[in-house]
């Protein structure tokens, strides 16, 4: 017969003529408690350390969730941290890149110009050579 409130844990038996119980434990060991008044309070006792045991158990599995959560949050603090630096690298160099372009091309235009220039010039000067003879 299970006791009350145990869960199976431990099976009560009645022992001889004396008022006293054994007491069946899980882990197989065999305990004499006094009758009925005592199984109680033992069982009672069973069952708190059991309570307790868990309890323990949702408190440091709680401890380290929170431990994890914060290392998580520190983890993807510091990678959001180096790929916005990344990200800025990459920014400053595509301009860098695309201002220098700017600049070759000013540059070339202006060449361009003053070769047009002098190509124009030159044009006139043959006409007039051609044209004056």
């Amino acid at each position: 017969m299970e006791t009350e409130g145990t869960g199976g844990m431990a099976k009560r038996m009645k022992s001889s003529v004396e008022e006293k119980e054994l007491l069946a434990l899980q882990d197989g060991s065999v305990v004499e408690v006094p009758a009925e008044d005592n199984v109680v309070t033992s069982n009672s006792e069973l069952v708190e350390m059991e309570i307790s045991h868990i309890l323990e158990k949702i408190n440091n599995f709680t401890q380290m969730v929170s431990e994890l959560l914060e290392s998580g949050k520190s983890m993807l603090k510091e990678l959001s941290n180096e790929f916005e630096e990344h990200m800025i690298l990459i920014h400053k160099e595509q301009m860098e890149k695309w201002k220098e372009e700017i600049k070759e091309l000013r540059a070339l235009d202006t060449a361009n110009e003053e070769t047009d220039a002098l190509l124009q010039n030159a044009t006139y000067l043959i006409q007039n050579i051609h044209g004056g003879s």
